[in-house]
């Protein structure tokens, strides 16, 4: 049984064997309805119960899909369906119910402290869909989708990020730049750098990693232009004043023209006002192949959790 929560607590060599075995996936998909099952499923039988506590289509979609073409099953509870330590019954006790009948939980969480407690007492697997401080499926996806794009290693590519560098996407992207070893160039405002602790943590493991406070700068070269919408769901913040404070960051026709010609722009969506239109919608835009390989990633990560990945 392995949990999928962070991608720095997983190894380089099994963060890669996933990545290999989405490729495969995909490829053998080609003649197939969207709900047939891979033809060698390997989760017959078993259960995915997934949870959301945060508004989500794309992790939905994807997990849904993924559990039955592996030919499983899936059932998906609201939070205000569950205890989830609140009212008579604790956080422990819904996780041991939860773990009786269900063989994987996925979770997309308000709360950091709630996904490491519910680890703690589970007895099956849990897989983080999104939490307030990571995002690792949706970045092991984007892996896979440059690679796909690109045709070569990202560890030989030079990607950039520009917006919000405190952020869960932007954390679990910085761990997959240690794991992967690609150089990051992060372009944000000065009081939005990523956390201290974050980076001394990818500093320890040899990261390539560089802060610019210049959107250009950040840009220059890239291979793949990643941004984030600016204001996020349940964001505590003077959205006036944070949306001046990114003026001068939304990726737009000016900060591709400093990226390579073939750069790619990438976002998680949903979108906001921190692309522009043209860049969105231009051929470079690579954010609905993006959304669908999410999928393939998935079922890679299923098969990791229950120890079925070869």
């Amino acid at each position: 049984m392995n949990h999928f929560i962070n991608i720095k607590d997983i190894s380089a060599s099994v963060l890669r064997k996933i990545i290999t075995d989405a490729k495969k996936r995909k490829l053998k998909r080609k003649k197939l309805n969207t709900l047939d099952p891979d033809k060698d499923a390997n989760l017959k039988g078993r259960l995915l119960i997934q949870m959301y506590e945060k508004s989500s289509l794309r992790t939905r979609l994807s997990f849904s899909i993924a559990i039955k073409q592996l030919n499983g099953g899936e059932l998906t509870l609201r939070p205000n369906e569950l205890h989830l330590g609140k009212g008579t019954e604790s956080l422990s006790d819904t996780a041991k119910i939860i773990s009786t009948f269900g063989n994987a939980f996925m979770i997309r969480t308000n709360s950091d402290r709630k996904l490491e407690e519910l680890k703690n007492y589970m007895t099956i697997p849990i897989i983080n869909g999104l939490s307030p401080s990571s995002h690792p499926t949706q970045v092991l996806s984007d892996v896979f989708t440059i690679e796909e794009i690109k045709k070569k290693p990202i560890s030989k590519l030079q990607i950039c990020w520009i917006g919000d560098a405190n952020n869960n996407v932007i954390n679990s992207l910085i761990e997959a730049s240690v794991k992967f070893s690609f150089k990051l160039n992060i372009g944000c405002p000065k009081k939005y750098q990523p956390k201290k602790s974050l980076l001394a943590w990818a500093k320890k493991n040899k990261s390539k990693i560089k802060i610019f406070n210049d959107s250009k700068k950040a840009a220059t070269k890239a291979d793949v232009i990643f941004t984030d919408k600016i204001i996020s769901i349940n964001d505590k913040v003077n959205k006036k004043e944070k949306l001046k404070d990114f003026k001068n960051f939304k990726v737009d026709a000016k900060i591709m023209k400093c990226a390579r010609k073939d750069a790619i722009f990438l976002h998680c969506l949903p979108r906001g006002t921190e692309v522009s239109n043209d860049v969105f919608l231009s051929k470079q835009s690579k954010v609905w192949q993006q959304a669908l390989n999410r999928v393939y990633v998935q079922k890679s990560i299923l098969l990791y959790c229950f120890n079925k990945l070869r």
